[in-house]
């Protein structure tokens, strides 16, 4: 896991310089190390603590999260989905985040227009496709991390998964012993190339 921490002069700044000189496209590995990157960042912003309101709804943060959005649009990529963290700075580029109190809870919800949502993620696809096959993540993987975003908002993902001779041509250069294009981790013999 890479935790990323802006602090409030550079948010209040909207100063990305030190975040894109180490991780800008022009900075970014290619391959495997690329690979290893997939689902390992986490931001935060340091400065707001005593703050109590939600993330979403500090002025501020949304408008360097919008920001920070338009100069690294990859999110959907490196973002580590199991965090609320994700949740949060995605919250922050949309218009119509509403806040809701749990019952019995200190915490809050946070309910999206799902039309908005889903244009969000459609828009983003594009620049995760091109992290995606610049790792050499497989047609399948990408469809792989495409569904488990739409998983995580909730949201229908009715495309149909690439097709075994969609993903033949990544395979003519694969070993048996060779990580198997899908992504699954396993080796090739193991996985896709048992047929």
């Amino acid at each position: 896991m890479i935790v990323y921490r802006f602090n409030r002069p550079n948010v209040e700044r909207g100063d990305l310089r030190q975040f894109l000189a180490l991780y800008g496209p022009d900075s970014l590995p290619k391959g495997a190390p690329l690979l290893e990157l997939m689902d390992c960042f986490m931001f935060s912003v340091k400065g707001w603590d005593d703050d109590p309101r939600e993330i979403h709804l500090i002025p501020e943060i949304r408008r360097f999260f919008s920001a920070f959005h338009e100069a690294w649009p990859y999110w959907l990529y490196f973002c580590n989905m199991d965090v609320e963290n994700f949740l949060s700075m995605i919250a922050c580029c949309l218009r119509s985040v509403k806040t809701i109190e749990i019952d019995g809870s200190d915490k809050l919800a946070a309910a999206f227009d799902k039309a908005e949502v889903v244009n969000f993620l459609k828009a983003d696809s594009g620049p995760m496709s091109e992290m995606c096959e610049r790792a050499g993540l497989s047609e399948r993987g990408i469809y792989d991390r495409t569904k488990a975003i739409y998983q995580f908002w909730g949201l229908p993902f009715d495309a149909e998964p690439p097709s075994i001779d969609q993903m033949r041509p990544a395979w003519r250069d694969v070993g048996p012993n060779d990580p198997c294009p899908c992504g699954s981790g396993k080796k090739f013999k193991r996985c896709c190339g048992r047929g």
